[in-house]
Order: structure tokens, then sequence, then C-alpha cells
């Protein structure tokens, strides 16, 4: 089974997958600790920074997969929001099973055309390829604006033109925390879903309520990314442990973290896998 074939599979039973981003070791082993005590799937997603951080390509697949089959889970391995060609060819190169080609910031001719190219290479190997349509704001940027949001109109167009094989759409959701709860456009949201086939991704999970993903996933979306949280309850614990004593065993700084973080995903796993809610 392939990462969409699954996708197709979690959407025919009123479910979704997280897509956990995973920054080191310690975060890469809560996170598939999780999954492991769910029984269930994961993706597992790394930003450039963190391939750039770990070493590069080659020791973050090499890492990521022998910790899932250590573990007896079932994880799917994605590349997160990248622009450099020779990244996305490199990790479709190392076996990745999807990759996502971010070119949301430019206009709509652009990210047809970059999406287009990456599509066509990734076919090569059998990877799935996600894109960006619309403006979900990252960090730093400017808050959510009605003329960012993804039209189902453009939809169709982008994933015709493309043959892109996730979508990730703006329907009111941000990268970060939020200073104030996101109000999702679920009657967008769902008018996109009968617009297009494939599955649909929510970017910036973290801090949108479980109930918020529940809607969601009602209304079409398939793949909830979530990053910021799972840094936030780390960094916290750390924190915590450090100021608490003093300790300088990293070997016993990060365990108390690494729980911290498994008890926040499988939270999450429960959320995206509920039914009938």
């Amino acid at each position: 089974m392939t990462l969409v074939e699954s996708l197709l599979t979690q959407r025919a039973a009123g479910r979704a997958l997280l897509a956990a981003n995973f920054y080191n070791a310690e975060t890469l082993l809560a996170v598939l600790r999780a999954a492991q005590a769910a029984g269930g799937e994961i993706i597992l997603q790394t930003s450039p920074g963190t391939i750039e951080y770990l070493g590069g390509v080659g020791l973050t697949t090499a890492m990521a997969r022998a910790a899932a089959k250590q573990l007896g889970v079932c994880a799917w391995l994605h590349l997160d929001h990248a622009s450099d060609p020779a990244l996305i060819q490199a990790c479709i190169a190392a076996g990745y099973d999807a990759v996502m080609i971010d070119a949301s910031e430019s206009d709509f001719s652009t990210n047809v055309k970059r999406t287009r190219e990456v599509v066509a290479a990734a076919r090569l190997r059998g990877v799935a390829v996600e894109a960006e349509l619309g403006c979900v704001p990252k960090l730093g940027q400017a808050e959510v604006t009605e003329e960012g949001l993804t039209t189902p109109a453009q939809a169709a167009e982008f994933v015709a033109a493309t043959g892109v094989d996730l979508l990730a759409v703006a329907i009111g959701t941000a990268h970060g925390f939020y200073k104030q709860p996101p109000k999702l456009d679920y009657a967008r949201l769902a008018a996109i879903r009968k617009a297009v086939s494939v599955p649909l991704v929510l970017h910036g999970g973290s801090g949108v309520e479980p109930a918020a993903w529940r809607e969601a996933i009602r209304r079409g979306i398939v793949k909830i990314n979530f990053a910021t949280e799972i840094k936030d309850t780390f960094t916290r614990a750390v924190k915590q442990a450090l100021a608490s004593g003093h300790e300088i065993d990293l070997r016993k700084i990060f365990p108390p973290a690494m729980a911290a973080v498994t008890e926040l995903v499988a939270a999450k796993i429960q959320v995206c896998q509920m039914t009938g809610v």
C-alpha cells in the first residue's frame, strides 16, 4: 500500500493520519512510541532545517527507517515545506514516501510550473507529491486573510494542471501558535473536497482545538500537520528538568521531555482516528 492509498482508506473511514515533525533522535523516538502505543500509522515529517541539522538526507532517512522498523511502526517519511529542487530530488532518490514542493508564495502559474516539474521527477520513483495552494501564513508573516484562502475553482485547476497527489489548502489556519483561536472555513473546505478527489492536507494543526480537527476531517481533511506543539512541549520539559537540579547527563534530562511528547502525540493520533464524531 502506498501513502496515498492509505490516506484514501482513512478518508473512506472518516479518519485522518497525523503528520508529525521530528527534529532529533529524541523527538523521533517520542513520536514513534506514540504511534506504537496507538497501534496505527503515522507520517514522519522532516523540514529542510531538520535534514541539515541531522547531517543530510542519508542520515535522516536511515535514522527514521531504522527507528520505525525497530519499534514496529508503519511510518511514512515525508519532506515538509521544501523549495530547493536539489533537496527534493535527493529525498526522492533516498526513498522518501512523499515530498512537498512549497511554491505557494509564488503566483499561480509559477506554482503550477514548479509543482508539475516535481511531480514528473517523483513519478519515476513512485513518490507522492504534496503542494500548497493559497496562503497558510508562516511564522512572522501576516495573519490569515480572505484573499489568501484557497478557492474550489483554483484547487480543481491546480490539481488538473499538476497531477499533484496531495493538496494543502488554506482555510484559516497558520503555522506556529495563534494569538486568537483560528476560524476555519468549513464550507470552503467542503466545496474544495467536492471539486477535487486528491487527499486534502491541513497545515498549522498546533493550537487548533480537537473539535475543529474532527470537523475538518469530516469535511475532507485526511492529513493534519503537527509541529509547533511538539517543539514547544519538548523544550519546556527540558527547561523544567534543567531548572529543577544540577543534572548534566542528557540521558536523564531528555527522557521526561520525550515522554511528554509521546503523550501529546498519542492524544492527537486518537483525535485523528476517532470515527462517528
